[in-house]
């Protein structure tokens, strides 16, 4: 099985910065992508970052300059670092890790962590 962890949400003001991390553990597939999605109440799950085993990242638009994510492959660990935060990135973060093997794909998420941004 997999398991992830995440921390490090929270409360901030506008303008400010908050960074998440999420841990995997488990039987996890060394080529695999890891990303963070977000969801507020009553609207779909969407992606925010996600970044292959090998480096290749894409972000959302409403977070590229703002937003930067990173991994640390030894560890199964990635990150989001949230800079420049507004209401509006108000949402629960969840983590994700996928991978795709022998045709079947793999898709494991975290409990999430909340970020509440004032204004």
């Amino acid at each position: 099985q997999v398991q992830l962890v995440e921390s490090g949400g929270g409360l901030v003001q506008a303008g400010g910065s908050l960074n998440l991390s999420c841990a995997a553990s488990g039987s996890i597939f060394s080529t695999n992508d890891m990303g963070w999605y977000r969801q507020v109440p009553g609207k779909q799950r969407e992606l925010v970052a996600v970044i292959s085993n090998g480096g290749s990242i894409n972000y959302a638009d409403s977070v590229k300059g703002r937003f930067t994510i990173s991994r640390d492959n030894a560890k199964n660990t990635v990150y989001l670092q949230m800079n420049s935060l507004k209401p509006e990135d108000t949402a629960v973060y969840y983590c994700n890790v996928r991978w795709r093997r022998l045709m079947r794909t793999y898709k494991y998420w975290g409990q999430g962590t909340q970020v509440t941004v004032s204004s």
